[in-house]
């Protein structure tokens, strides 16, 4: 099955758009692989989805293709909108392209009828902050029923982790909080244009109901930074810059005062932070 546009290399070289550095780029050009993105995405005939960086619209294409309803886009980059503007040709009234930086745009406006899905192969030098962004919207059940989305795979590792490996930290802490994540599948450098220097993974998120005396994001954030700031201190000592005795907190919250940041699951976490918070 094609949708009959030109292949992406054609498009890409018609108007030009060799991937900047600058923007994070790298283009996928497999529609076998953005395909296989999308349907990791769950069945999008019903959704509105969200994509950042659609570029010359390798994954857009893959996402319309595989039945999405609609598609918001958010495209930085002027360069790519004669691009896009061509799949929304193909596909009339199913594609609305938003030029703009993704980080300053609010996107829990953008569907107010509906949770959005948010599927994108991110910007690298972006990925993290828009994660952090999402994950922390003050409204919870959140603006998007689930984010399928594409790091470098050391990123992906940090958000997947579980206490007592090396890459577990404040973003594991943070999206496994307020969600389920888990990696679908790596991506190697070699499906891109131009190649990165390092493998992707595609991680998939669903929200979650945080523990019932859940803390605040904010009393969370500087609770899990003090923690892991310093991550080779003992939890009794990497504290101190948030209360003068945190060992009565930690006691309270059943962490031993011994215990360093990445010994403590997220349960943990959460009751400290309400503690802390309360205090």
């Amino acid at each position: 099955m094609t949708d009959g546009l030109p292949p992406l290399r054609e498009v890409i070289k018609a108007h030009d758009l060799g991937a900047k550095k600058s923007l994070g780029q790298n283009f996928l050009l497999d529609l076998n692989l953005t395909r296989k993105i999308a349907r990791a995405a769950g069945d999008l005939s019903n959704s509105t989805i969200l994509e950042v960086g659609p570029g010359p619209g390798g994954l857009t294409r893959a996402l319309l293709m595989e039945g999405a309803q609609k598609i918001i886009a958010i495209e930085r980059d002027a360069r790519c909108l004669p691009a896009l503007a061509e799949i929304a040709n193909a596909y009339p009234g199913k594609l609305e392209v938003i030029e703009g930086d993704a980080l300053k745009v609010d996107a829990a406006t953008l569907s107010p009828d509906a949770p959005l899905r948010i599927v994108a192969n991110l910007p690298y030098n972006v990925g993290t902050a828009l994660l952090v962004q999402w994950l922390t919207t003050p409204t919870w059940p959140p603006f998007w029923q689930s984010l399928t989305l594409m790091f470098q795979k050391e990123v992906a590792q940090r958000i997947v982790a579980e206490p007592g490996s090396k890459a577990y930290g404040r973003l594991a802490v943070l999206s496994q909080w307020r969600s389920t994540a888990y990696t679908a599948f790596d991506v190697a450098p070699t499906a891109f244009v131009p190649p990165p220097k390092v493998t992707s993974a595609i991680v998939y998120l669903k929200p979650c109901d945080p523990p019932g005396d859940a803390p605040s994001v904010k009393a969370l954030e500087r609770v899990t930074q003090a923690a892991f700031g310093q991550r080779r201190k003992m939890l009794r000592a990497a504290l101190k810059q948030l209360v003068p005795k945190p060992e009565p907190l930690l006691e309270k919250a059943q962490i031993a005062p011994t215990a360093r940041a990445e010994e403590v699951d997220v349960a943990g976490f959460c009751r400290l932070a309400r503690l802390f918070e309360d205090a």
